[in-house]
């Protein structure tokens, strides 16, 4: 019987982990030597996809293969077997070939090289040692016993089979440079393109099957809307027919957020349908609902008819709305009444220990200043935009307030300090907008905003969430004008958020 010649015509079988002693001892082998590893993975490359039961990098050696299979004696005592060539893995074969193939093809079209040496290794959780002794030569031929982790395996030995391999004769990329080439859905992008690789909280959001109504939450700059883009690209991949809609609070963040979607797609060489990933905004989105109703639009505000909380509309089969606590509690509730039988994710910009995903480490670490000033607002954010003008560049300041203070300061702007400035309109599209300059905005347009400086004004008026996120929009310092103390002004010192 030749078990590895066998062509099957259903559907190949995915063999994934099991929860088993042998998978225990090898995961404390990686935690103990610094091996990163990766179980149940696919990596994605132009239209196809490729599974993996485990990936473990050394990062002075290479990559190491496992296939998984639940083999046992009784299954190869009388076998002999052969190389099978261009398979893919099922529970009858191995595929260690069109595995190196696959991975090698990816590795020269984003690097131009062979990547890093990779190395083969098979779990055999119903085998023994012992029992290997008695199977056929060709058995051993073509599986080394270093090769095999058997259900018998110490954890020494795995650590020395693991570590009989050569040491390459060039040096090594780095973990981010490798992983982050093969697995696109766990790839980060920062503001300024550096790459990092998702954090083990992260990469449990993105992989993980959402049914229902789900919360993910967590600080800003915990990667929560890098993580979302992900999860939408990687539900795409899974399934290319599945509608999926990213809300985001104004046209410019979504803009941005399409940027970002654009840019991660060309760079890891993924086939997307990208008509099936939408990023639109929450007005946006309930007028798809209103125009099924043959309703009027809406143009400026948010508002929520009562007939559209009767009227049950799937717009989407997945649903991401980002900065959700930034959003009216009514359109919250209308999102999770239209979507009761399908997916929703709702995003929020601060802990919650009811919520189902928590991002609890920052991917930038910042030691943010917040300095409350108690003055004239109007002159004390000029005198504080030309000190810092001397030093910083116009395009490092934002200035948050209510409309009119906005409009008032970019007429002193103009005049008194001579420097360009502009009114944000977030619901002008990107294309539009010069954002290399001081920008002025109100607490309702700042969403995916970010920069080293920001001026906080008329605070009374803006919500407690909003004064929260508006804070965390600064990379060095951020400056809190008042007038007079009040509610919001004690609560923000308090806290000291």
């Amino acid at each position: 019987m030749n078990i590895f010649s066998s062509l099957f015509k259903k559907k190949k079988q995915q063999l994934t982990l099991p929860d088993s002693l042998l998978i225990k001892k090898l995961k404390t082998v990686c935690k103990e030597n610094s091996l990163s590893i990766y179980e149940d993975i696919t990596i994605y490359h132009h239209t196809q996809s490729y599974f993996i039961p485990l990936l473990i990098l050394n990062p002075n050696k290479g990559l190491y293969l496992f296939e998984y299979k639940e083999w046992s004696y009784d299954d190869l005592k009388n076998a002999t077997i052969s190389k099978a060539s261009n398979q893919d893995s099922s529970s009858k074969n191995l595929a260690f070939e069109k595995t190196h193939q696959f991975i090698k093809q990816k590795f020269n079209e984003l690097t131009h090289n062979d990547g890093v040496p990779i190395y083969n290794y098979l779990l055999m959780q119903n085998i023994n040692s012992d029992e290997y002794v008695h199977l056929d030569e060709s058995f051993k031929e073509l599986l080394p016993f270093n090769k095999i982790m058997f259900n018998n395996s110490t954890e020494d030995e795995i650590l020395q089979k693991i570590h009989n391999t050569p040491q390459p004769d060039t040096k090594m990329p780095s973990e981010v440079e490798i992983i982050g080439n093969l697995l696109v859905q766990y790839l980060i992008f920062s503001k300024d393109n550096t790459k990092h690789l998702a954090s083990k909280e992260q990469v449990n959001f993105i992989d993980s099957k959402i049914e229902g109504t789900k919360t993910l939450s967590g600080s800003t700059n915990s990667g929560k809307t890098s993580s979302i883009l992900l999860k939408a690209i990687l539900e795409s991949l899974r399934s290319p027919d599945l509608k999926i809609i990213i809300l985001e609070p104004t046209v410019l963040a979504c803009d941005l957020l399409k940027q970002r979607l654009l840019n991660i797609i060309e760079y890891a060489i993924i086939e997307i349908n990208i008509d099936s990933i939408e990023i639109i905004t929450p007005i946006a989105f309930v007028n798809k609902h209103l125009s099924k109703l043959k309703k009027p639009h809406l143009e400026v505000i948010l508002h929520i008819d009562e007939k559209l909380m009767k009227n049950k509309n799937k717009v989407a089969d997945f649903i991401i709305c980002d900065d959700a606590n930034l959003l009216s509690f009514e359109f919250i509730e209308y999102l999770k009444h239209i979507q009761k039988k399908s997916a929703l994710i709702l995003v929020n910009e601060y802990y919650d220990e009811d919520a189902e995903f928590i991002f609890k480490n920052n991917f930038v670490e910042k030691n943010v200043e917040i300095i409350f000033k108690e003055a004239n607002q109007h002159a004390k954010a000029l005198q504080i935009v030309s000190k810092l003008l001397q030093k910083n560049k116009a395009e490092e300041i934002l200035i948050v307030s209510n409309n009119v203070t906005k409009n008032n300061l970019s007429e002193d702007l103009e005049f008194f300090i001579k420097d360009n400035a502009i009114l944000l309109d977030s619901s002008i599209n990107l294309q539009n907008q010069d954002l290399e300059n001081l920008i002025l905005c109100s607490y309702a347009q700042i969403s995916s905003l970010n920069t080293k400086f920001v001026l906080l004004l008329d605070v009374e008026e803006a919500s407690l969430n909003e004064l929260k996120y508006a804070l965390h929009l600064a990379n060095d310092t951020a400056y809190v004008l008042y007038e007079s103390e009040s509610e919001n002004i004690q609560i923000l010192k308090e806290k000291n958020v």
